[in-house]
């Protein structure tokens, strides 16, 4: 008989933080500042900075940088607000860079 291991979860590189859980991935082609990102509909275990407009590759969205709760490394961003209608999928959702995340309980 097989072992449960428990949902599989990304963690903060940095310190072993918890922050997302796999199954809340919606898409893995995204691009942050360091490569690949992912974007997922939920996030814990983190910080928000304060909101800010950008121009991302999409066009202007109001986003909030993400820290680890515990180390305080940056993540990635919150999509706060998309400024035109085909990204307003985005809003309230969470990017995580790859870089900044390890795998758990795979």
């Amino acid at each position: 008989m097989a072992e449960s291991l428990g949902p599989r979860l990304y963690s903060c590189y940095n310190c072993g933080n918890h922050v997302s859980l796999h199954d809340d991935i919606i898409s893995k082609s995204f691009q942050g500042r360091s490569g690949r990102a992912f974007l997922f509909s939920h996030a814990m275990n983190i910080r928000v900075g304060a909101k800010a407009d950008r121009h991302l590759i999409t066009g202007l969205h109001t986003v909030a940088d993400i820290y680890c709760g515990d180390c305080g490394e940056l993540l990635g961003w919150k999509y706060e607000r998309a400024y035109k209608a085909s990204q307003k999928y985005k809003e309230g959702k969470f990017i995580l860079e790859k870089a900044k995340i390890a795998k758990e309980n795979w």
